[in-house]
């Protein structure tokens, strides 16, 4: 096959940028969620009721929360929540559900009281929005925000101290840039105040700011990956040590004589990824959740996901419900932590793509031995027994509970089953955590029952949505019996779809009508230029043999005027265009997807051809066809864009041509 130098960067750009992806792309393939939001702070009285479970239980810090599950911080009371790219503080008499935490959509229900956001990250592919009784705010540039619902529901007030936002309701939308700080009260209509700004932070502003130096601060953000949940919470609680060969490793302080990994805390049942272990040290997620643990010099210490480095492929870390090996003690519960380079094998259903994103991202690993591992686990359903894990026979590295702990979420270390260890040694070794069906209490967790909750008015508070959220999680009865039925293995996404419940206890959402933007914006970014069309193709007719070397060159897909890519939706100054720009960068991707396949095949049909020496005919013919089938999927695509931008005008034009509010915005009054 004769291949181009031209052709092989193009070939190996395309490669390395769908790796580049690879943790995004394929979030809606019936993989689980690669983020989760950790509850990390707690003062006062916090309560947590764990989606579908309908019971308010007192929960601890390290916490994985997740969509479906619900927050309210009392009286005198506040609590932080961490995403891979933001941090979400509630004051007191606060009601927070998260609607939708996915790989691209992050949709925050406040019914009552105060949120403070800080976006540090906001991908183009990604949605973050907070919904209100009286309407949705899309968040459109990282930045910090604050919003506050009183206690009827009838009014919202919106602070923009950094950023951009858009807020969507009664029928109007507003924009609403840096310095900002507007009320907007009424349901069916909105009614907008312009509010004095006071740049003197109150006591939660303060605490907020204190928080966020912490991260503008950590040490640790330059060993650790920014999309690792609490790494800044690692600074003060042990000390970073360079080795030759694992690289930067963080030893704990202050931990106990003998102490190891995974010891202390309990196993708490989360779905859809199950028995997910919950830490009880303040810094005990992001060690628990990403990168190894190693022996190192007789002390145990964690190798983290890397952060991003210049020139260097980076694969954003995949959360992962406990990154440990199990080992069979009888009737009792047995594991230890994975070491550098050990393959993770998720015991919920997963595809091939996302076991190689949770190990890559997390460890380093030959792609090949995690593919292995999934074929002989996963497909061909085979034990192994002659893997070598070097944390196996550490000293003291094996913990051990009884199946009763395990699936009622009970501390370990209180019911801890000692195990010889000759018998360890000699005990077979398993990828898969064990298929057992939790109680509820593995549910809720190790909090108890009986916290304080939001108000029954506060709890079915209907709230106004511009993005479409999920249906409400399964009730727990629902899933454990469907768990018991698939023989204890977790559920996956779409198994937990197909059995909720349709009387759901959750709060309505209410999308928003169609909008009309009430104040100009900002000359809105440029549409992205259509597809160029192929070069053109010369006829050719039959020719003669001595013609042949004369034949015009095959025109590959890589060989095409490349396509300019689509602004990114960060600088969109309202959701319609974000939400345009978003859909022109997936109509992009899959063209150049079709591309690709079209590639393959032309390769494919170029090394057969190829074989058959004495028949340049024929390679001549394919060759001719390659080149009318390029033209053909370029003026395609060309097509495809154009109806894209044209849907997107009409959009507009129906946006545009819809009869003005009878409560017009009113003036501003001058700010402070």
């Amino acid at each position: 096959m004769n291949t181009s130098p031209r052709f092989a960067i193009a070939l190996f750009a395309c490669l390395a940028m769908s790796a580049f992806a690879t943790t995004r792309a394929f979030a809606d393939n019936g993989d689980p969620p690669t983020r989760v939001a950790r509850l990390a702070y707690i003062d006062g009285s916090v309560s947590f009721q764990p989606a579908g479970s309908g019971d308010w239980v007192t929960p601890p810090i390290n916490r994985p929360l997740t969509t479906g599950d619900q927050l309210w911080s009392d009286q005198n009371s506040r609590a932080e929540l961490q995403l891979d790219g933001s941090l979400l503080r509630l004051s007191a008499n606060t009601a927070v559900s998260l609607l939708n935490i996915s790989d691209t959509v992050t949709q925050i229900q406040l019914s009552s009281g105060t949120l403070f956001l800080d976006v540090r990250r906001l991908d183009d592919d990604e949605t973050y929005e907070v919904d209100t009784p009286n309407l949705a705010f899309s968040i459109l540039r990282p930045g910090l925000y604050r919003l506050t619902v009183d206690t009827s529901g009838n009014s919202t007030a919106i602070l923009v101290r950094r950023g951009q936002g858009e807020v969507t309701g009664g029928g109007s939308e507003y924009p609403m840039e840096e310095g900002e700080y507007d009320s907007f009260s009424g349901t069916n209509e909105l009614s907008q105040v312009a509010l004095g700004y006071n740049p003197n932070p109150d006591a939660f502003e303060a605490w907020n700011d204190e928080r966020d130096a912490r991260w503008d601060n950590s040490e640790s953000a330059r060993y650790v990956s920014p999309d690792v949940v609490g790494y800044a919470d690692l600074d003060g609680q042990g000390t970073w040590t360079p080795d030759p060969q694992y690289g930067p490793i963080w030893f704990p302080r202050a931990v106990q004589a003998g102490w190891a990994p995974y010891h202390f805390g309990h196993w708490a049942y989360v779905p859809p990824w199950g028995y997910t272990w919950v830490d009880d040290s303040p810094w005990g997620f992001a060690p628990f959740h990403y990168g190894r643990w190693a022996s190192v010099r007789g002390a145990w210490g964690w190798i983290p996901a890397p952060p991003r480095r210049p020139q260097v492929l980076y694969v954003r870390p995949v959360y992962a419900p406990a990154l440990v090996a199990w080992v069979g003690v009888g009737s009792g519960v047995a594991w230890f932590a994975l070491g550098p380079r050990e393959v993770y094998v998720p015991s919920y259903h997963v595809s091939p793509r996302y076991v190689d994103n949770i190990n890559i991202s997390n460890t380093t690993v030959n792609r090949t031995v995690v593919t292995n591992v999934y074929n002989t686990t996963i497909v061909n359903k085979t034990v192994v027994n002659n893997i070598t894990y070097v944390n196996r026979n550490v000293a003291g590295a094996i913990a051990a509970t009884t199946s009763q702990a395990f699936v009622s979420a009970q501390p370990v270390a209180r019911n801890v089953v000692r195990v010889d260890p000759r018998a360890a040694a000699a005990a077979t070794a398993a990828t898969l955590t064990p298929a057992m069906v939790p109680t509820k209490q593995a549910v809720l967790g190790s909090g108890r029952l009986g916290a304080r909750q939001p108000p029954a008015a506060i709890q079915t508070r209907a709230v106004v949505a511009r993005t479409a959220a999920p249906a409400a999680p399964p009730a727990f009865e629902r899933r454990q019996e469907a768990i018991r039925s698939n023989g204890g293995v977790p559920l996956s996404p779409d198994q937990a779809r197909q059995i909720s419940s349709a009387a759901s206890t959750r709060a309505a959402v209410n999308i928003a009508p169609p909008a009309r933007m009430l104040a100009p914006a900002r000359t809105p970014a440029q549409p992205a230029a259509p597809i160029a069309a192929a070069r053109p193709v010369e006829s050719h007719a039959p020719a003669a043999p001595s013609e042949v070397a004369r034949a015009a060159p095959v025109i590959h897909p890589s060989d095409l005027p490349p396509q300019p890519p689509p602004p990114s939706p960060a600088g969109a100054n309202s959701v319609l265009e974000r939400q345009h720009l978003q859909e022109q960068q997936q109509q992009q991707a899959m063209q150049e997807a079709a591309r690709q396949k079209l590639q393959q095949q032309q390769e494919a049909e170029h090394q057969r051809a190829a074989q058959e020496a004495t028949d340049r005919a024929r390679q001549q013919e394919l060759e001719r066809q390659h080149q009318a089938q390029t033209q053909q999927l370029a003026q395609q695509h060309a097509q495809e864009q154009q109806q894209l931008q044209t849907r997107q005008q009409e959009q507009k034009h129906q946006q545009e041509s819809l009869p003005p509010p009878k409560n017009q915005k009113p003036e501003k009054s001058p700010k402070p």
